[in-house]
């Protein structure tokens, strides 16, 4: 290997997977598919609200240099891969190649590995080196390992047993966050879904059950919803291909699918005119630039807001730096072009599910550019307050259940000015970060009316608050006037009027009782109170303020 030649890329290193070893080397002809992030303008700082941009004035402004892209097309070339496609204004490009070609261009070290969590995947450790030509243009390589980052809740099967109040219906949710009245007519509202890995190294698509959306719809005398499936990496199978799948691989795709069908049903009922997109992806860093390069470089209409109901602490070992960047910089890009990016904060409360003592956030929920979604829960009719952080025993999730809004300071993202709260970190010595969530809906007991398998099936969880905040989204934004409409929302709810009122107080219901402490790790948390917290954030919304108010 002629180290002369190369050069470390900052920002590659990779630990070893927690719990994971390596098995073998990965087979030299093995197809490996790339997207290699290239330099270009620098973006706005975090500190200042973008300003919606339409597709071709972000083109015109922000392209990579057509020299950068030109050179790295033919470096990459001449290391045997192929050029498959760029992307994002130039700043993705899609390469594939065989392994062999791989290691010669980029010194990745390629294995197949094993882990607790993931039978067989391709993975690597350590630092990547790029042909010193393409120094400083490139700035990412995605797609070399395929170890899991994006997490949701896990799925939990009604259980005839529990005797619980019943669920809530799209008319309750309705009603209960005074959503303005309408059907989104006109909107366009994306959702993120992600693949399990399989034993060879391949991708598990969740399963899409549209038999379920139609009968769920039915059963609230809704009517047939636009859903559009897009393909960025991934397929989803149908309910026969999962049919043809061993049992134990159809079991891993039907507990992805309570979750993708959850998703679906929650915006196809709130936003019952509007098209609704189904983006699928890998689980791994590459999945995650892929998607959102896909969301905000199709041809069709750019939607009003996406809903992303997965990730993983910011601080585990499994993001690289390097791609912890390159997913901030397409989440600050879709902000740019007006989209609100909607994010489940996490249902393992103070811990985020990594032991020790330190508390821990998600991300994508702790960037600047997305709006931050925590949890609540009701108590029972009669009990006040109505509407409480979402906390259940031990504030974490565990097989006999528990779960809890996530949420607390940022150690990767600094505050930005806009977000002029004030929060201190309950980690010693810690930075002023992003407090996160921004808001909350409902995602405890009772749980959400919703249709899995042709049978009733409530579920929750902050990947329920998450649809349910897109799908408010749209529909203000469809009653708004042309020139206030499509705005990245998140900034503006620290904005402050002539009286020293946040906008967040004016169109959201406070939460203020709670914790989400969770045990034992940390066994220290955030607490609920008066104003904005790093529980349920400004609070739950009401739907006719926001609208009034924007």
């Amino acid at each position: 290997m002629d180290n002369s030649s190369h050069v470390v890329l900052p920002g590659s290193f990779r630990p070893l997977g927690s719990g994971a070893h390596r098995l073998r080397d990965l087979a030299p002809g093995a197809r490996v598919d790339l997207t290699v992030t290239v330099r270009g303008p620098a973006l706005p700082p975090a500190d200042q609200p973008p300003a919606t941009l339409k597709p071709d004035e972000f083109a015109r402004d922000y392209s990579a240099k057509n020299e950068d892209v030109a050179r790295v097309v033919d470096v990459l070339r001449d290391f045997g891969l192929s050029i498959d496609g760029v992307t994002q204004a130039g700043r993705s490009i899609h390469v594939s190649g065989s392994a062999s070609a791989v290691e010669a261009a980029f010194h990745s070290r390629l294995g197949v590995y094993q882990s607790a969590t993931q039978s067989e995947f391709r993975g690597r450790e350590g630092g990547l080196e790029i042909p010193r030509e393409l120094d400083g243009i490139i700035t990412g390589v995605h797609g070399l390992d395929q170890r899991r980052v994006a997490r949701r809740k896990a799925s939990t099967a009604p259980q005839a047993a529990v005797v619980r109040p019943q669920p809530q219906t799209p008319a309750d949710l309705e009603a209960r966050y005074n959503f303005p009245q309408g059907t989104a007519a006109g909107q366009t509202i994306a959702v993120a879904e992600f693949g399990e890995p399989l034993t060879n190294g391949q991708f598990l698509p969740p399963v899409y059950m549209p038999t379920d959306v139609d009968a769920f719809l039915h059963r609230h005398g809704l009517p047939k919803a636009n859903v559009q499936i897009v393909p960025v990496n991934l397929t989803p199978l149908t309910v026969s291909q999962l049919q043809q799948l061993p049992p134990a691989v159809q079991n891993a795709a039907a507990e992805e699918a309570v979750e993708v069908m959850m998703d679906v049903e929650i915006v196809a009922a709130l936003c019952p005119q509007a098209t609704v997109k189904v983006l699928f992806a890998t689980f791994d860093q590459k999945g995650w630039v892929d998607l959102l390069d896909a969301l905000t470089s199709a041809s069709s209409s750019i939607p009003v807001a996406l809903s992303v109901s997965w990730g993983s602490a910011e601080d585990s070992g499994d993001w690289s730096a390097a791609a912890l960047a390159a997913i901030n910089e397409r989440l600050q890009i879709a902000a740019m072009h007006g989209i609100t990016i909607c994010v489940s904060s996490g249902d393992d409360g103070s811990g985020d599910g990594v032991s020790g003592r330190s508390a821990h956030v998600d991300f994508p929920a702790a960037s600047p550019f997305v709006l931050a979604v925590g949890g609540t829960q009701l108590n029972p009719p009669g009990v006040s307050p109505q509407e409480v952080a979402w906390w259940e025993s031990p504030g974490r999730r565990t097989k006999k259940g528990g779960g809890a809004s996530g949420g607390g300071v940022s150690t990767k993202f600094a505050r930005p000015q806009w977000q002029s709260v004030t929060v201190k970190s309950v980690n010693h010595a810690a930075i002023d970060g992003r407090v996160v969530p921004d808001v909350a809906a409902l995602a405890g007991e009772p749980l959400y009316d919703l249709v899995f398998a042709g049978r009733p099936a409530p579920n929750g969880g902050t990947s329920a608050s998450a649809p349910l905040w897109a799908s408010l989204i749209a529909r203000v934004n469809a009653q708004l006037p042309a020139a206030k409409q499509q705005r990245f929302l998140t900034p503006l709810l620290y904005s402050k009027n002539a009286h020293g009122k946040a906008l967040g107080q004016l169109v959201c219901r406070d939460i203020t009782l709670g914790t989400n402490t969770s045990h034992p790790s940390p066994g220290v948390g955030y607490e609920a109170g008066t104003g904005y917290d790093a529980v349920t954030g400004w609070g739950v919304p009401d739907g006719g303020q926001l609208l009034g108010n924007l």
